[in-house]
């Protein structure tokens, strides 16, 4: 795997709290990177230390295969849940002063602003203040200011909370966009949902550690375990006979519209499918067999709780 960034047995300790315990991790190049866990796991810490506004005890930060360092700031792009707008300056004038700090000049700062305010439709709060916007409107004028240098790797702490569902939706597509286009992304967030729809991978931490990390869809696969819904012409006996010991039924069979009824199955391994919806074609009369996966939400309870 080509990692644009990994974290190595990352520890960090505040006054009678580890915040961070031996933590690791690998970001692929080009991927959205779902950094999930409950409200104090340390995942917040671990993205100052990706920053360098804390420093770790111990482990290491690389980048491109190597240390971190001071300049390397300027090649990452971070949205903090806590916004940091300054409220007395014009909009325009305060997303130049962001644009620069970053090492763009001001011609080219202002030109690039420009498209982004058009792009999400906040052109004409170029020149109010900073007091005058929504929460919305705000966190719009965060993320072009943290995008608009065009860094390798962008981070993002909860980037749609505040926004209704146009706007999130929005910035969904516009941080596919941005990974399209060669950029990298992690993302902070508690809604699963999200992480379902534009994460490739994920890790989960968990009172200090990582204690899961990989692609979305090898971490439901896995999770889900052979559950399938089955839908066909049987009643309970003759699916049972069907099934046979190559699968057992999970809760009870419901009816549907034109005699069908809809059983959840289990199939106890993964090399018996195919002989199962034979078994299901020849007695039951087979219409469907659709694979059930977990949800992210179902296994990032599990996972916190022990019993994935």
């Amino acid at each position: 795997m080509d990692a644009i960034l990994k974290v190595e047995n990352v520890t960090k300790s505040y006054t009678g709290h580890k915040a961070l315990d031996d933590v690791s991790l690998e970001v692929p190049r080009g991927a959205v990177y779902g950094l999930l866990g409950p409200n104090g796991a340390g995942k917040t810490t671990l993205i100052r230390v990706i920053n360098r506004i804390t420093l770790a005890d111990s482990g290491r930060v690389l980048l491109d295969g190597k240390p971190l360092t001071e300049s390397d700031v300027f090649h990452i792009g971070y949205m903090p849940e806590e916004r940091g707008l300054y409220k007395k300056m014009r909009v325009g004038e305060q997303a130049i002063f962001f644009a620069r700090l970053k090492g763009l000049g001001r011609r080219e700062a202002e030109s690039r602003l420009k498209g982004w305010f058009e792009r999400l439709s906040i052109a004409d709060w170029w020149e109010r203040k900073v007091e005058d916007l929504s929460k919305g409107m705000a966190q719009k004028v965060q993320f072009i200011s943290t995008v608009v240098h065009e860094p390798k790797l962008l981070i993002f702490d909860e980037p749609f909370s505040g926004f209704d569902p146009i706007n999130a939706n929005l910035l969904k597509e516009e941080i596919l966009g941005l990974r399209d286009r060669g950029a990298t992304i992690i993302f902070s967030t508690h809604n699963m949902a999200s992480v379902e729809e534009i994460c490739d991978h994920i890790t989960l931490i968990n009172k200090s550690h990582n204690i899961l990390s990989g692609s979305v869809e090898e971490i439901r696969r896995s999770a889900g375990g052979n559950n399938f819904e089955v839908t066909h012409r049987a009643d309970d006996a003759e699916l049972a006979a069907a099934l046979g010991s190559l699968a057992i039924v999970v809760g009870e069979s419901h009816g549907i519209v034109g005699g069908y009824r809809q059983t959840n199955i289990h199939i106890r391994r993964d090399e018996d499918v195919r002989a199962v919806i034979a078994a299901l074609n020849d007695r039951c009369e087979l219409r469907s067999l659709r694979e059930m996966m977990p949800s992210m939400n179902d296994i990032f309870i599990r996972a916190v709780n022990g019993t994935l």
